[in-house]
């Protein structure tokens, strides 16, 4: 008997997704042991394929000739290529999904309807599936049908016009983070919460459920600190100006004298006078959280002192005094670190490095992993264990079905 590869095992997903947040939502679901079959249409497939750098043209060890991308957020799945438009490509889809737990899409609303798969054409054959819309606005409301990106969640949930930087009289411009938040917390993480816990609610009523996750109201819904100042004061700080985004001295980013930069974090009492003790200016120890000229006057002395010395100087430093400040990495620094190797988040599957999940069950080592499948690679083999012959299978390749 085959082991459960991990505590998801016997769970089937149909993978309607495409780019970054479902596909990053269902691989953590694959790498739980969940069986995943991404569906693709027989045209492009998932626009990843072919997106950023990589070796589409050139071809890759794998094999499969598709991006870097494509390959980073795909592994442990199955794949099937299918012609929607067709009915018999939409037969195929709802002979999978009479026996599948959780499906997930992030068309716009009502394309899927449209189809012939949606929801409740599903939920006819499955009462107790979970079908899981991941969109920028959701179903409902005056935006719903708008297209938008990462940039545009964020602009809308007023989380851009907070991340950037103040020079003491007024702030820069929104700055972009290289983390599509908008994209990984609201489009991956959120869903599968929102799944899982329907997931647990089918096998325990029989009923399953529609998941919603609108992206914008994702990031909406962690922008704790925005909130809280403006429900005291009316509006939030200005950008860069706040205790978390560089308002006081104790929290920010400073530069070392070779260009490098240290990120400061000593928020509490004691590891802000911990750093002052470090650094030889115990007199700034009273002022970690100083705000307007004084905050302004301890900030730029801070920032004087350090960028003195290059980040060799200093990182020794810090590390000894304990007090929450850390160089600031590049990535392919980040890769290597010492604690990042000592948590295994670095692995090779397929040919290329890539994350472990980033998280640890006791109970459930994580399996050598399977590499991201070549468009249409398990087809035939869904189709045989869906109870389709061998003629039925090569009939719907002369078709274009598959």
């Amino acid at each position: 008997m085959t082991e459960p590869r991990g505590p998801l095992a016997g769970l089937r997903v149909l993978d309607l997704t495409r780019l970054l947040p479902g596909p990053v939502a269902t691989m953590h679901l694959a790498d739980l042991g969940a069986e995943v079959i991404k569906i693709e249409d027989t045209g492009a497939g998932d626009y990843a394929r072919a997106m950023g750098p990589g070796e589409r043209e050139a071809g890759n060890s794998g094999g499969t000739g598709d991006s870097l991308f494509f390959r980073l957020v795909n592994r442990n799945k199955k794949s099937l290529r299918l012609d929607l438009k067709q009915a018999a490509g939409v037969e195929v889809f709802m002979r999978l999904a009479r026996d599948a737990d959780v499906v997930f899409e992030s068309f716009r609303p009502g394309v899927v309807d449209k189809l012939g798969i949606g929801y409740e054409a599903v939920r006819a054959i499955n009462p107790r599936i979970v079908y899981c819309a991941i969109t920028g606005y959701g179903q409902t409301g005056p935006w719903a049908d708008h297209a938008g990106h990462d940039i545009n969640y964020l602009a809308t949930a007023g989380l851009l016009d907070q991340i950037g930087i103040h020079d003491g009289r007024q702030s820069g411009a929104p700055a972009i983070p290289n983390l599509q938040i908008g994209d990984l917390l609201g489009g991956a993480l959120t869903p599968l919460l929102g799944v899982l816990a329907a997931v647990i609610g089918a096998r325990m009523t029989g009923q399953g459920s529609h998941v919603d996750v609108a992206m914008t109201d994702a990031v909406l819904a962690h922008t704790i600190f925005p909130l809280v100042t403006t429900l005291v004061f009316g509006q939030p700080a200005p950008r860069g100006a706040d205790l978390l985004t560089g308002g006081v001295p104790c929290y920010g980013v400073y530069r070392t004298a070779d260009g490098r930069y240290l990120a400061v974090g000593a928020l509490e009492p004691k590891f802000w006078q911990a750093l002052c003790v470090a650094i030889g200016r115990s007199d700034l120890a009273p002022f970690g959280l100083a705000t307007g000229s004084k905050g302004r006057e301890v900030k730029a002395e801070l920032a004087a002192l350090l960028a003195s010395q290059a980040m060799a100087h200093w990182a020794p430093i810090v590390a000894a005094a304990d007090c929450c400040v850390t160089p600031i990495l590049r990535m392919d620094e980040a890769l290597v670190h010492p604690q990042v190797a000592a948590r295994d988040m670095v692995v090779e599957v397929g040919g290329i490095k890539q994350y472990a999940p980033p998280f640890k069950l006791s109970a459930w080592p994580w399996p050598d992993a399977k590499p991201a499948p070549a468009a249409g690679a398990d087809s035939d083999a869904i189709l045989k264990a869906a109870g389709y012959g061998e003629s039925d299978i090569a009939r719907l390749h002369a078709n274009g079905v598959i």
